[in-house]
């Protein structure tokens, strides 16, 4: 990294990184942290205070930005989305999941910048999929071996061109980092696995969620104002804890289309 920073290694997922200011970011500090999201998967950026300008062109100089589609967009930049509890009658919902997995080439990087900061609750989840699969009993590990499970899309209105399901290997090399991790998303949108009945497929990743999510493979981020975090979603799952919140919570979020064309592989 071009600029002097502290990094502070989360467990069991993640690495903080102080004194990085996102509007001086150079070519050598997206490749660092290109290289600390393929090895620890989530990059935690406190004390930012940035403004939507400053952010969208942090995530754009990793590579083309993605928006998601069928939520709502922050005004002036149709590729971020806005992420809010205001308004609402009841709380969101949120399971652990990958985004918009149910393409061919899911977004590789997502990022949230905090805007409003509840008084209470509202943390984030992730789970460290490199662990879930190096951690994963015998007899799961030879049922997965070779197998891919359908993500489809469910909840959003799609155009008529846009994809609504794709296969991914359950036990899914990380395209830079080179180690495997074991990917799936929320249930809900796993239509099927390779080689199985309905009601086996349902049975298997039931049971991968539960691996991958059990509490000490799960880092818990209680938010800060300021705070900005990316996370690669080749590595690990993720969801918003609505529950207890008190006050306002609102996100701005963005996401990285992929690894980008000069990105290297990183041990």
């Amino acid at each position: 990294m071009t600029t002097a920073t502290t990094e502070t290694v989360l467990q069991p997922v993640g690495v903080r990184v102080t004194d990085l200011h996102l509007d001086a970011v150079t070519e050598d500090d997206v490749a660092h942290l290109r290289s600390l999201l393929a090895r620890h998967g989530v990059v935690v950026l406190p004390d930012q205070h940035v403004d939507d300008t400053v952010f969208r062109g942090f995530l754009a100089s990793f590579g083309g930005l993605v928006p998601s589609i069928g939520e709502k967009p922050v005004d002036g930049f149709p590729d971020l989305n806005v992420i809010s509890n205001v308004g609402r009658s009841t709380p969101p919902r949120s399971t652990f999941h990958v985004d918009t997995s149910y393409v061919t080439h899911p977004p590789a990087y997502t990022a949230l910048r905090a805007v409003t900061i509840p008084d209470a609750g509202g943390e984030t989840l992730f789970s460290n999929q490199y662990r879930a699969f190096e951690t994963l009993p015998a007899q799961l590990r030879v049922r997965v071996e070779g197998r891919t499970i359908e993500h489809v899309v469910t909840g959003v209105e799609l155009g008529p061109d846009d994809e609504s399901a794709a296969h991914h290997p359950v036990l899914r090399p990380h395209p830079l980092s080179g180690r495997t991790a074991l990917y799936l998303t929320t249930p809900a949108r796993c239509a099927g696995v390779t080689g199985m009945t309905p009601e086996g497929a349902r049975e298997l990743v039931d049971s991968l969620m539960a691996h991958s999510t059990q509490a000490d493979n799960v880092y818990r981020h209680a938010w800060s104002p300021g705070d900005v975090v990316m996370w690669d979603n080749g590595c690990v799952l993720h969801r918003a804890d609505h529950e207890g919140v008190v006050g306002d919570r609102v996100m701005h979020r963005g996401m990285v289309a992929d690894y980008g064309t000069d990105a290297t592989p990183t041990s």
